[in-house]
């Protein structure tokens, strides 16, 4: 009975040691994905800043510009460029509208961002464009891999239209949640003008032709979760000016736009409940099962051993009561 239940626990162990491998290197990485419709909105602020005024083309002191993110998955093309390239794809149709404190828009830039659902790492099967303009990513944008390192990654930067390293720079606490912080500093960049623009008359071609260019310079953060590898914060202090040409009179140059971004307290709050609790499923296929069953199959292996010893111990001698019988001795009466 015994070498019965040690054979059974044996397997049960087997079982779950070959179990553990497979959970983290097989079902995690076709598990762990970013759905394709995914929606998401963030609204960040830069309380006060400067803002041109492009009727009169000077900078002005405002109260409060926002800038509104929105990020939506385009299912029909996901799966269209997953046909073509035979990966599980995700395309996000992504949009930066900013407006200033009465509420109208200042700019508008669209997005399309093509990556893999699992290792966010760019899909370069056309389509990719910022403002319409095409592009070719290198490195992450918006999130960075699940099971994000302490190292650091290229980040794509919609502004110039190319990526550069973003340095990590230490793990901290951030509302409870041990994030990986990470900065990028984009120095100052001749970058185009947005093809959007809220006055008539102000278009990109026209401040061309008056021999006017925009720059811009960043200096951007972000706190990242790491097991999800989803930011649960987002600043920026922004800079952008035109230069040169008839446009701006007398000037070399004005500003544009100036300020601190940072994201508003409320969609904080959100994202950091949204992340904590994707994060314990994150933690489930890498962490808590799989080392969880490893445990348990070294358990039970040594509680099969031990019974398989315990079957195979010599039984104790019969009591002393039931020993064998004394020899007859046969003699005459």
């Amino acid at each position: 009975m015994r070498r019965t239940a040690s054979l059974v626990l044996l397997a049960f162990a087997v079982f779950c040691a070959a179990l553990s491998p497979l959970l983290r290197w097989y079902a995690f990485p076709r598990l762990a994905k970013i759905p394709p419709d995914e929606y998401q909105t963030a609204v960040l602020e830069a309380a006060p800043a400067t803002l041109i005024d492009y009727g009169t083309m000077k900078p002005r002191k405002v109260p409060k510009v926002s800038i509104v993110q929105t990020l939506r998955g385009n299912v029909a093309a996901a799966e269209k460029t997953g046909r073509t390239t035979g990966r599980d794809v995700v395309v996000w149709d992504a949009l930066s509208y900013i407006a200033g404190p009465d509420g109208k828009m200042v700019s508008r830039i669209p997005e399309r961002y093509v990556f893999d659902a699992h290792s966010q790492d760019p899909v370069h099967s056309g389509g990719e464009h910022v403002d319409g303009d095409a592009v070719r990513r290198d490195g992450i944008e918006f999130k960075w891999p699940f099971l994000t390192e302490k190292r650091d990654y290229r980040y794509f930067d919609a502004q110039t239209r190319t990526s550069a390293p973003i340095h990590y720079k230490g793990t901290r606490t951030f509302r409870g949640l041990e994030v990986y912080y990470f900065e990028q500093t984009i120095p100052w960049t001749k970058v185009p003008l947005p093809k959007t623009m809220p006055v008539d008359g102000v278009t990109p071609e026209a401040v061309r032709k008056a021999g006017t260019s925009r720059w811009y310079t960043t200096k951007r953060m972000f706190w990242v979760e790491p097991a999800t590898g989803a930011p649960v914060n987002g600043e920026e202090i922004h800079r952008e000016e035109l230069r040169g040409g008839t446009l701006l009179g007398d000037r070399d140059k004005v500003t544009v736009f100036s300020g601190h971004v940072k994201m508003r307290e409320d969609y904080i709050k959100h994202t950091v409940d949204l992340v904590s609790s994707q994060r314990q499923l994150v933690l489930l296929l890498t962490s808590y099962l799989p080392w969880g069953l490893l445990t348990l199959g070294g358990g039970l292996f040594a509680l099969a051993l031990w019974l398989e010893a315990r079957s195979r111990r010599p039984r104790p001698a019969a009591a002393a009561g039931t020993s064998a019988a004394e020899p007859v001795v046969s003699g005459s009466s």
